[in-house]
This record gives structure tokens, C-alpha cells and sequence, in this order.
């Protein structure tokens, strides 16, 4: 029950504040029995206590409390690409994604912890084409129902509205002066709420990541639908 969990230790966030500190293969190696008890463990407690609500919302949206390959992404960055080249992720995250999604890139619940910003919510991040244009079209075809999304009173209020980075143009087939041009050009569609961090070490936080996430419902339900998904 959500009530087992009474929030992250203060050691979870210590533990994120040495790694920014020192972001590197022997430090972490040697530290990494502390890893596991104080950022993985309490994660995994914390998995544990919002299935319950985040099955309430959709049972097609699953919590796996499996320390690799669940919902927790891993601490290890792919610094392939990136000029960055630490090894680290100084932050956690968990992506409580549809059943049918493989990646970060699924729709899904969202939470991010770190000592300096907690934040969480509900979208889609930055899918590929074809998914993006299936909601795009879902955006076109059924206007009124998006309509009741993006002017949701409780998503305006919580979240300020939908967001997400978009193009400078309009996408290819889509006409510039449609009514929901903007939301046509985003690449990501999110919903995010923003706390204190000390709230994450209360009680209290699993009942507001549950509020959250039962507030972008509506925008999960209209891009899971739009995905041809059960929600």
C-alpha cells in the first residue's frame, strides 16, 4: 500500500551529491555497495507503493520494482554522442511505461529525483516519427476531444498546460494557420509538476506523484488511444 513508503531517506540524496561530486569508474565502483542500499533499495520501495495507484489510473501502465530492466532507469549514461563525457547519470529516474512500450521514448508516469530538483508527471518524450505522426493525426481527427485536454481546468492549474519542445515550422503536411498549429509542431507532449525536494523525503510525496499522475490522465489516455493502445 502507498502508505508503507514514507519517503526517500535523506541518504539517497546525500549519495546523488557525492556522485556529482565525483563522477568517475573508481569512485563509483567503490562506492557502489552504497549505491545499491541507499538509491536503489528505497527506489525499488518506492516502485513497490505506487503500483497500487498507478493501476487505479490505467492497468496498462506498469511499475516494475526489478533493479535492471524495470522501471527504474540506469545510473549509466550512453556519453556515445555527448561531449559530456561522465559516466553518470547525478539524478534518478522512473518511467512507468505502457505494457506495449519498449523505451524512454513510450508513453508513460515519469518521476525525477535529485538534490536539487524533483519533478513529476506524464507524457510522451520525444517519440519517433510514425508514433509522432499518429498522434498529430489523432490531434487533427478528433479536435474536440484534444480540445478537452490542452484546456483541462486541473491540468492548466497543476502543470501550466501541456509542453514540450516543438519545431520552428510546421510539419510537413500540416497547414500553418491550423487551429492547434503548436501542439502540431511539438516533438514531445509532457505534462510536469515541479516540488520541493524535501517533499520527496515525507510521506506525503507518493500521494502527490499520484494526484499528478492521476491529473495527466486525460493527455496519457488521448496518446495512448492515438497509439491505437488500450488505456
Amino acid at each position: 500500500m502507498a502508505k508503507s513508503f514514507q519517503g526517500f531517506p535523506k541518504e539517497t540524496f546525500t549519495f546523488l551529491e557525492q556522485l556529482a561530486n565525483n563522477n568517475n569508474r573508481e569512485w563509483f565502483n567503490a562506492n557502489k555497495a552504497q549505491y545499491k542500499s541507499k538509491v536503489v533499495a528505497p527506489v525499488m520501495d518506492f516502485i513497490d507503493a505506487i503500483r497500487p495507484g498507478l493501476s487505479d489510473i490505467s492497468p496498462y501502465y506498469v511499475a516494475d520494482s526489478r533493479p535492471h530492466g524495470g522501471s527504474m532507469f540506469r545510473i549509466y549514461k550512453d556519453t556515445r554522442f555527448s561531449k559530456d563525457k561522465r559516466p553518470y547519470k547525478e539524478h534518478v529516474g522512473c518511467q512507468f511505461r505502457h505494457s506495449a512500450g519498449k523505451d524512454a521514448h513510450a508513453p508513460g508516469f515519469y518521476v525525477h529525483l535529485s538534490p536539487n530538483e524533483v519533478f513529476f508527471g506524464a507524457g510522451i518524450w520525444r517519440p519517433p516519427n510514425p508514433i509522432l505522426d499518429k498522434i498529430r493525426t489523432a490531434i487533427v481527427e478528433k479536435p474536440a476531444k484534444w480540445d478537452k485536454v490542452i484546456n483541462d481546468k486541473s491540468i492548466q492549474k497543476h502543470f501550466g498546460g501541456i509542453t514540450g519542445e516543438g519545431l520552428k515550422r510546421p510539419p510537413r503536411g500540416y497547414p500553418g494557420d491550423h487551429t492547434y498549429i503548436e501542439d502540431l509542431k511539438r516533438k514531445s507532449f509532457i505534462a510536469m509538476h515541479q516540488a520541493d525536494p524535501e517533499l520527496a523525503m515525507t510521506p506525503h510525496f507518493i500521494q502527490e506523484v499520484e494526484k499528478s499522475f492521476s491529473i495527466a490522465s486525460p493527455l496519457v489516455a488521448f496518446v495512448t488511444n492515438a497509439l491505437e493502445l488500450k488505456f
